[in-house]
């Protein structure tokens, strides 16, 4: 596995800076999502990846964004309460037989996934799985070790 470091305590791995996503709580109303976008695409960030769990008083939109450090500045500027966290991000070769591999190499390891989506594809148009694993250092290790392609926060930065 890549060499660790901490730097201003992010991880930070050789290969690069895992991928960052955000957690926002927003009222459950028509158009919120979409006001949430418009505010991050007027700073030229755009999202990724999108998740979005409804409840009948709020939502929560998980979101992947191309400019993490700008869309936090933004979120924190306008006021808008957010949590982030560390996402496993995988390329799939291909998408029904590469996503049975990585979901069995991770049981046969013993790591839970809490939560997973897609990411939406960019111009290369390869499919990407995004994990929220119990732990990040031991599931990246694991999937390198299995060959997939783990991709980074500079990897999704269009």
């Amino acid at each position: 596995m890549g060499q660790q470091f901490q730097d201003g305590g992010d991880t930070v791995a050789e290969n690069g800076s895992p991928v960052r996503q955000f957690s926002v709580m927003l009222p459950n109303r028509v158009g919120a999502l979409a006001s949430l976008v418009k505010l991050l695409r007027a700073s030229s960030i755009e999202v990724i990846g999108l998740s979005v769990q409804d409840s009948r008083d709020a939502t929560v939109a998980r979101l992947v964004v191309s400019d993490p450090d700008a869309a936090e500045s933004i979120f924190c500027e306008k006021g808008i309460a957010h949590t982030s966290c560390e996402l496993v991000v995988i390329a799939l070769k291909e998408a029904g037989p590469g996503l049975l591999q990585c979901l069995d190499i991770l049981m046969v390891a013993e790591t839970n996934i809490d939560f997973a989506y897609a990411l939406l594809p960019g111009s290369h148009q390869q499919a990407m799985l995004a994990m929220h694993v119990e732990d990040y250092e031991f599931a990246i290790s694991v999937l390198n070790r299995s060959g997939f392609k783990l991709m980074y926060e500079e990897d999704l930065v269009r």
